[in-house]
């Protein structure tokens, strides 16, 4: 009898954890799912290259097309971990290449589930066979919602104004030689506020602007081709092209900010993934502020909000991605 009694208490026993554990595995599930799902449509501009950040917590998101990068979606994700949101990740890219390129190309990868959410841009000139000139844009942004939206009529769609080129507007041969570097910005902006305009619910996300914020607020350097400025940084790498760590940093903030809502601010100047990186403290801080400003600016942020108490600390490296 006690036989009997040893072996029901151990299959109870068994069964609770089993049970437990199934619990477990549920409840993972479950949180797994309640990840926001955002995918990253672009170009060297989104795997950040020229730059540390290229290659910056590859384990963190999804590389589509398995080529190793983290680029500026892997800052996004650490961002929004440091800030307690849940986003699962993922990109696709191609060096030199527009929306259109992905229409043709990329479809049966950027269809294959429904996303939550979708950031994409095209080329740095809108169109590198006629730079400034929107057309191709507007009309790949509006194919590419089209597919997106079949998938999920609820996604939240934003395009982002990329940023001006000083090698485009310093040098003899580029399409704005001869103009301010905001000239450009705006530019470029005006054709993403286009393509967003003709499709309803897209947003645009200001990267551009923000550069041009950060360089007249004296944090970054306006030329890099007279020299940078002490106390300045280049936003630009070394081809005066493509961005350096500051400027795919400051896109990455400004995403952050657009897309979540919150302060870019409230990170902190200690914020591990500028310090991983290099980053001083004050530069993090000058950067999350230029960010904020442009959004308040656009209106994504209220201009009236207290700057966030952020507890001191010291610079730390980032936790495991999750």
């Amino acid at each position: 009898m006690a036989a009997v009694k040893g072996n029901a208490l151990i299959l109870h026993r068994s069964l609770w954890g089993a049970q437990c554990a199934l619990l477990l595995i549920l409840l993972l599930a479950a949180g797994n799912s309640s990840a926001a799902s955002i995918l990253f449509i672009g170009n060297s501009f989104t795997f950040a290259y020229g730059s540390p950040v290229r290659y910056y917590r590859t384990d963190s998101v999804t590389d589509l097309n398995g080529t190793g990068q983290g680029g500026v979606p892997a800052l996004f994700k650490s961002f929004t971990a440091q800030a307690g949101l849940s986003y699962d990740v993922y990109l696709e890219t191609e060096p030199g290449v527009g929306i259109d390129w992905h229409l043709e190309h990329k479809l049966d990868v950027i269809s294959q589930r429904p996303w939550d959410g979708v950031v994409m841009h095209g080329f740095s000139t809108l169109d590198p066979k006629k730079p400034g000139d929107p057309t191709v844009l507007i009309a790949s942004v509006q194919q590419m919602a089209t597919v997106l939206r079949a998938k999920n009529s609820k996604i939240d769609i934003r395009v982002m104004a990329t940023w001006p080129r000083a090698d485009q507007t310093y040098q003899p041969s580029g399409a704005w030689y001869g103009k301010q570097i905001e000239a450009m910005a705006h530019d470029v902006r005006e054709g993403y506020n286009r393509a967003a305009a003709g499709m309803p619910g897209i947003g645009v996300i200001p990267v551009g602007d923000a550069w041009v914020r950060a360089m007249h607020s004296g944090v970054a350097d306006a030329n890099p081709y007279d020299g940078i400025d002490a106390g300045k940084v280049n936003l630009w790498t070394y081809d005066s092209y493509h961005a350096s760590t500051y400027g795919y940093y400051l896109e990455a903030l400004v995403l952050f900010g657009a897309i979540t809502g919150k302060d870019p601010r409230a990170l902190g100047e200690f914020e591990c993934s500028g310090f991983e990186l290099g980053l001083s403290a004050p530069q993090v801080g000058a950067l999350e502020q230029v960010a904020f400003d442009q959004l308040a600016a656009e209106g994504t942020l209220s201009a009236a909000q207290a700057k966030p108490g952020v507890k001191a600390t010291s610079p730390a490296k980032c936790n495991a991605p999750r």
